[in-house]
């Protein structure tokens, strides 16, 4: 603090207030202060200071919604990580609303945080560069583009997912192979492009009709397989770009008579806790969800300790999970 003070040419109580968002500081004199934060790079180590004096810190997590098996596992990771390290978690849920975006910010500005977990469904860089300009640590999961240099991010093998899911209907004789995309995020275009491999390395050319795009919700995977389960010559497998998509698969199928895995085979990715639970128990691609919560804590946790970690973006390994919803198909 004192090396920003002599570049800013401010006293350090000044630069404090600067980086707790305090008022009592011109607008000419924060801005020459935030600017020399941001080209030093440098890093509030609050909880640092907070747990070397035994003084227990706050990590603030931001979701885009609770009410989702997905974020729930993401959640359950980070907490379990920082109730180990003597934290507590601060969470937010934003559903994507640019009001509720600026509304956890200036309360984090307001108020301060140890460091910033950030589980959003695209990049906001700016809110990244924001906290960061604050001092403030951020680690990102999951994160849908590519990452700020130097910020943390715990992401899966997707493409390896995608490939593994489609080779495994192809080597149960599928070649009508249907696939049901997501948003247009880095996650979902790994996903695409991991199935139309496999399909071109088995001889079987992509079928754009075959290709449905839409949101990780149910409505997604039932709307795509009414539509696909229609055509003329219908898929005889269907590769959800989620589970939540698989279970709007399962209602379309419910719907239209056809029984799982006997007419139409189905595999899902992500594995949550329902998967198993479905009727047939849905075979799907793992990606380690809460462990990616968890990593991503881990390596926020370094750095607020000033420790340098080996790598600043890790992807976790994804896995297939065959279970009663796929099987060969009967013609």
């Amino acid at each position: 603090m004192a090396e920003i003070a002599a570049l800013a040419g401010v006293s350090k109580p000044t630069v404090s207030k600067v980086m707790n968002g305090q008022p009592g500081v011109a607008a000419g004199t924060r801005e020459r202060v935030e600017r020399v934060i941001a080209e030093r790079g440098y890093v509030r180590h609050g909880a640092a200071r907070a747990l070397s004096a035994g003084r227990a810190g706050s990590v603030n997590l931001v979701v885009k919604e609770v009410d989702n098996a997905y974020f729930t596992e993401v959640i359950r990771g980070v907490e379990e990580t920082l109730e180990r390290a003597g934290l507590s978690m601060v969470l937010t849920a934003t559903h994507d609303e640019a009001r509720r975006h600026r509304r956890w910010m200036a309360r984090v500005v307001e108020h301060g945080t140890d460091g910033a977990i950030l589980v959003l469904p695209d990049e906001h860089f700016a809110h990244v560069e924001e906290l960061r300009r604050h001092g403030i640590p951020v680690a990102l999961v999951d994160d849908r583009g590519e990452s700020p240099p130097g910020v943390p991010s715990v992401g899966a093998t997707n493409f390896a997912g995608g490939f593994a899911a489609t080779e495994h209907l192809l080597s149960l004789g599928h070649q009508r192979i249907a696939m049901v995309g997501g948003p247009p995020f880095k996650s979902t275009r790994e996903r695409i492009a991991g199935y139309r491999t496999a399909l071109q390395e088995a001889g079987v050319p992509p079928d754009p009709l075959l290709e449905k795009p839409g949101g990780f919700v149910a409505e997604t995977g039932y709307e795509a397989a009414r539509a696909l389960l229609r055509a003329p010559d219908p898929p005889t497998a269907i590769f959800a770009g989620n589970d939540l998509q698989a279970i709007g698969v399962y209602r379309a199928l419910y719907e239209l008579g056809l029984h799982t895995p006997d007419d139409v085979s189905v595999v899902g990715f992500d594995d949550l806790p329902l998967a198993r639970l479905l009727t047939p128990a849905l075979s799907t691609v793992r990606q380690p969800v809460r462990e990616m919560g968890a990593l991503a804590t881990k390596m926020l946790l370094g750095i607020i300790a000033e420790e340098t970690l080996e790598s600043t973006r890790v992807e976790l390994a994804t896995s297939l999970i065959v279970r009663e919803s796929s099987a060969p198909p009967r013609y």
